[in-house]
């Protein structure tokens, strides 16, 4: 005996549901769509299967009167008495990041809220490129739309693969808050791989912090940018927080040194950096600046695009090949200044304000190439003078 099951289709949406009724495969007429032969058990399955084809077109008719888009789930739904309510992915993402933003600062960062957002407009792009409606309904989700939004981000939107993982991961948590509510039976994201590409860091050496450091320049204003360049360089500070940096911000440690009490901009994470030498320097620099006692700033920030091109500047009058950006100087003190002197990587962690001691494992990575390269040239070196002995 075989189940019978019942197709429902709609335009290209497609699902079954069962009869619940059996049958020999032989008695079945796949061109007339019943059972062949005749007796009283026979007409009763006829029956039913009719019956069952006109609950169909039932819950079709009530689903227009409703004003409910017509899908063959929404008409499964039906037959089965389910919720047949309309979600839609848009709107979900709105409500979730209205919840995340009344979080901020309890639960959330402001820069997480904001990945979110750029996230929900690029969803929300991309269903107007794709399917030519403002939203999209979540029952409709499946593997098909992932390949698409991906295949959207890294052409029409030229974002590359990492940043195209991180949209979708962002896109995930909605997709699984969809479906923990119910509105969506199965996960699109089941076989979707999210892996990220190994990038590759840029980093100073000592030599070309010593060349940036030692160079005049023609103006004031690409000397202030190298300054607060180096600053990071030598504490670690993100962009986004060397800008508003506060002088209140620095005080004494347990040291009676000079330290940085802060907060990550990104991640809302405290974290705690002694200065060293080179960066109080800097600092006591500007202690005067005007700018900065009028706005209580340690330093005169200008945007990042500006601090960027400077930086190109200052690298091709240092004679430096290395695309110059401000995020290096971070990248810089975590190798340069400190693994590659010996500070404990526990350390280095806390003074970054990482939450997880994996997001600095990967310097260690830059660290470990840099021994393997000193310590072939040291091989090198003990190999000729070797053969000199002998």
């Amino acid at each position: 005996m075989a189940p019978i099951y019942m197709s429902i289709a709609v335009g290209e949406d497609r699902v079954e549901l069962s009869t619940k009724k059996y049958v020999l495969p032989q008695r079945w007429n796949p061109a007339m769509q019943k059972v062949s032969g005749t007796g009283e058990e026979v007409r009763t399955i006829n029956t039913y299967l009719k019956m069952m084809e006109q609950e169909v077109f039932q819950a079709h008719q009530a689903l227009i009167l409703e004003n409910k888009e017509v899908t063959a789930g929404n008409i499964k739904a039906k037959l089965l008495g389910q919720d047949t309510e309309q979600h839609w992915i848009i709107e979900e993402f709105k409500d979730h990041n209205k919840k995340m933003e009344s979080l901020i600062g309890k639960q959330y960062a402001r820069a997480t809220w904001k990945r979110f957002e750029t996230t929900r407009k690029h969803t929300q792009d991309f269903i107007q490129w794709k399917y030519k409606t403002p939203d999209h309904e979540v029952s409709r989700l499946n593997y098909e739309f992932l390949e698409n939004f991906e295949f959207y981000l890294k052409s029409v939107r030229d974002c590359d693969h990492n940043a195209t993982m991180k949209y979708l991961a962002n896109f995930k948590k909605v997709v699984l808050r969809c479906i923990k509510n119910g509105w969506l039976p199965k996960d699109p994201f089941a076989g979707f791989k999210l892996s990220l590409q190994e990038v590759k860091i840029n980093v100073l050496t000592d030599h070309e912090l010593d060349l940036i450091t030692k160079k005049n320049f023609a103006t004031e204003r690409v000397g202030k940018v190298r300054d607060i360049f180096l600053f990071s360089c030598y504490t670690g500070l993100a962009y986004a927080d060397v800008k508003k940096l506060k002088r209140s911000e620095i005080g004494k440690g347990i040291n009676g040194k000079d330290w940085i009490f802060a907060s990550r901009q990104k991640t809302d994470t405290d974290f705690r950096i002694p200065l060293l030498p080179e960066a109080a320097a800097i600092l006591k620099k500007y202690e005067d600046d005007p700018q900065c006692v009028n706005m209580d700033r340690a330093f005169p920030v200008m945007s990042n695009q500006k601090m960027n091109a400077y930086l190109k500047e200052i690298a091709d009058v240092c004679g430096i090949k290395k695309n110059l950006t401000y995020h290096l100087a971070r990248h810089t003190f975590a190798t340069t200044v400190t693994l590659s002197n010996g500070i404990p990587m526990e350390t280095v962690s806390k003074m970054l304000g990482h939450k997880n001691l994996k997001t600095t494992q990967h310097y260690a990575k830059i660290v470990d190439t840099k021994i393997s390269e000193d310590m072939d040239g040291l091989r090198k070196r003990r190999s000729r003078k070797s053969k000199m002995r002998i």
